[in-house]
């Protein structure tokens, strides 16, 4: 493997309280402004909710326009604005020039489950709008001379389908963090699988944490971007975990303290390559992909990097401090004072012994560094 960095001795651990502590504070920002918004929404309706979800799951429709000669996408918003939509999303088609895509959410107060009747003014707003640049065409496009569009799509999301997709986006991140924190408890030890799965937790609520502070909208696209998230998190975790369960077996008189450091030191070259190639082509799409990649894109960007930043800074830490807690219960046991039975006191249930775990390989003698940790 290509070693950019060679020999490098950071603690890592000696700063995890500075890590924590940054990742608390993102946390609770993007908490902050969920609650405050989804207050200042239910005051006053017209205020943003705490996530700007899209068509796809608060229900709306979706107008596909052809153009002969296809209008900036501000203009066709600009025109819309003037009927009353003030929230259309216009995004050109990328493999088709002369089309665009209309976005626009439900029309109207009532958000039951009539959503029909609640898109048609809406679609019925865009055809005024979309008059000012000229006449539809009747039939084909190109054998009309007189007209300048065609709507040739119209599909409506109504909100009961919406509230499903966002139930279903929901339960669909939610199993694979447990189908996550299976595996990693089956090849590595719990204590892993948790720490790795606090560490996804806290990219997922990170990236939806700026969703919310910058109202980008969220869509079905987002979601992909989100459980893409998970298994590129995951992925670098292990790879640190998996260098830490090998050095545990190379280096048994090694505290986990400096075991944990050696390994996320050993793999930097690795996570800088990988977490690097894939941000820079996420940097890209996030400038060249224009509106319809961007919920997507920015998703993957922030991230993969706090993906990358959460293998080190959170997971790391999390299990060094979950199996030193362990460790310490598990020896205060074995040195607790023994009744006439040759059981430590308290180690019987219902007459059946307990068995205390084992003490974690290269944990029994802490060197100077364990005791920091």
């Amino acid at each position: 493997m290509i070693q950019i960095f060679k020999d490098v001795k950071i603690d890592w651990l000696a700063n995890r309280r500075v890590f924590i502590a940054v990742s608390i504070l993102l946390m609770l920002a993007g908490l902050f402004s969920a609650i405050y918004r989804q207050w200042n929404h239910q005051r006053n309706p017209s205020a943003p909710q705490a996530f700007n979800l899209g068509v796809d799951f608060k229900g709306g429709s979706v107008i596909t326009v052809k153009f002969k000669q296809r209008p900036p996408a501000e203009r066709i918003h600009a025109a819309i604005a003037q009927q009353g939509v003030h929230d259309a999303i216009i995004q050109p088609v990328t493999d088709k020039p002369d089309e665009v895509l209309v976005k626009m959410p439900l029309e109207g107060p009532d958000t039951g489950s009539s959503g029909d009747a609640q898109v048609d003014p809406g679609q019925t707003k865009v055809r005024r709008a979309l008059a000012s640049f000229g006449s539809e065409a009747a039939g084909d496009l190109a054998s009309d001379p007189n007209a300048a569009y065609k709507i040739v799509g119209t599909e409506a999301v109504g909100p009961v389908a919406g509230q499903q997709l966002r139930n279903k986006a929901i339960a669909v991140t939610l199993a694979a963090l447990v189908g996550i924190l299976l595996y990693i408890a089956f090849r590595f030890e719990w204590t892993y699988g948790a720490a790795a799965v606090i560490a996804v937790f806290h990219d997922v609520l990170v990236t939806l944490g700026f969703f919310s502070i910058f109202q980008w909208e969220i869509s079905l696209t987002v979601i992909a971007a989100l459980l893409t998230l998970v298994g590129f998190s995951v992925n670098d975790t292990i790879v640190v975990f998996d260098r830490i369960r090998e050095n545990r077996r190379l280096h048994r008189r090694d505290s986990l303290y400096k075991i944990t450091n050696d390994s996320i030191n050993q793999t930097l070259s690795r996570t800088v390559i990988t977490s690097g190639l894939v941000f820079l082509s996420v940097l890209a799409m996030v400038i060249f992909g224009g509106e319809v990649l961007f919920g997507f894109s920015v998703a993957l960007l922030i991230g993969i990097s706090f993906g990358t930043y959460s293998s080190v800074a959170i997971a790391s830490p999390i299990m060094v401090w979950w199996e030193q807690r362990l460790d310490a219960a598990n020896r205060a046991l074995a040195l607790a004072p023994k009744p006439l039975g040759g059981t430590a006191a308290g180690a019987r249930t219902n007459g059946v012994p307990v068995k205390s775990r084992p003490a974690a390989a290269g944990v029994r003698n802490q060197s100077r560094g364990a005791g920091r940790a």
